[in-house]
């Protein structure tokens, strides 16, 4: 399993240096505009609506923006991999994973965080309740469920266990299980792993169905936190930047629906939008589950804490080299909801 994570490692590594040699060759900024109105092509999630997605249905671009679905991803790197290479217009990553691009060359940047944790939505560490895994500690060796190598369920375990007093060599045992989010529960109910990375409605119909247990949850380990922004390309962003800040506050503003709507009212609405676009395989079943937005920061407004909180585990991993500067791969420029007063 160790080799396996070297592997994949090595693989998002050679993706970021492709993502700088294919831009330097192509780059492709160009977007479809047709009667004012800019299409944007992204990956979406099976059984999730994301927040652009909302966005459009709202209303919330203004009739500005349109989305074009290229395809489900379950991987937030592969998702800005495919943005920063141009098989994308905007995609969403872990906030480590961006750094680490970014970091790496790709001409990439930030614009409004999408995804996070607070008191309701996040990612546990649960294992089954006759499991002799009991602390962080116990992971140790152990097979771990996660949805991606180099994202934000790695730079959890490696961080609290690096908290914990552990050594990169002693994190390294913990074999990290890349899985389809949806397919991680039935994983560990089967022991095919010992833990799982469980977070939003998969969360909640693990617990919802029982038998299970945390280990440690985001919450525990670090408070709220926001956990990863859309980034676009910086050429795509020179060349279209009403479409960029009409996408960003769009997103921004489905954000805060999201968190002053009833929840019963979003949760409607997402299985309204599931069962208009008629994507293969999806159901709604999982929507019961939804309990928030899971972004702390109001209209999901970036900060350079977003990404140096990963730093250590960022320079540990060989994932950054030199010096971190967030704030030269984000800006809450394009976000104008930012500009409207707060209610208090």
């Amino acid at each position: 399993m160790r080799r396996t994570r070297t592997r994949i490692a090595a693989t998002i590594a050679a993706a970021a240096a492709l993502a700088v040699s294919t831009l330097t060759a192509c780059g492709s900024g160009d977007a479809t505009t047709e009667n004012g109105v800019t299409t944007l092509r992204y990956q979406g999630w099976s059984q999730q609506v994301t927040p652009p997605e909302l966005a459009e249905s709202l209303g919330f671009f203004d009739g500005k923006v349109k989305l074009k679905w290229v395809g489900n991803t379950i991987s937030g790197p592969q998702e800005i991999q495919g943005t920063a290479t141009g098989q994308t217009d905007f995609g969403g990553a872990f906030a480590g994973a961006v750094a680490k691009l970014a970091s790496a060359g790709a001409p990439i940047t930030a614009v409004v965080n999408y995804y996070g944790a607070d008191e309701k939505t996040f990612t546990g560490y649960y294992v089954l309740d006759n499991s002799p895994i009991r602390k962080p500690q116990d992971l140790l060796g152990k097979k771990v469920g996660v949805n991606t190598l180099g994202g934000q369920n790695e730079a959890d375990i490696y961080t609290v266990l690096k908290k914990q007093g552990l050594s990169s060599d002693q994190i390294k045992s913990v074999q990290l299980v890349p899985l389809p989010p949806p397919s991680i529960e039935d994983a560990l109910r089967k022991g095919q792993i010992d833990a799982a990375a469980l977070t939003g409605q998969f969360q909640q119909r693990a617990v919802s169905t029982g038998g299970v247990r945390p280990v440690f949850t985001e919450p525990e380990a670090f408070g709220p936190i926001n956990g990863g922004p859309y980034v676009f390309r910086n050429d795509f962003i020179g060349k279209n930047p009403d479409a960029v800040s009409t996408f960003t506050t769009g997103v921004a503003k489905a954000i805060e629906w999201e968190r002053t709507t009833p929840r019963d009212q979003v949760i409607a609405k997402f299985a309204e939008i599931i069962n208009a676009r008629k994507r293969p395989n999806e159901t709604t079943e999982t929507l019961k589950y939804w309990l928030s937005v899971g972004v702390p920061s109001v209209n999901g407004e970036i900060s350079d804490v977003d990404f140096t909180r990963w730093e250590g585990w960022l320079r540990d991993t060989g994932g950054l080299k030199g010096d971190l500067d967030p704030s030269s791969f984000y800006t809450n420029k394009f976000n104008k909801q930012l500009d409207q007063p707060t209610k208090g």
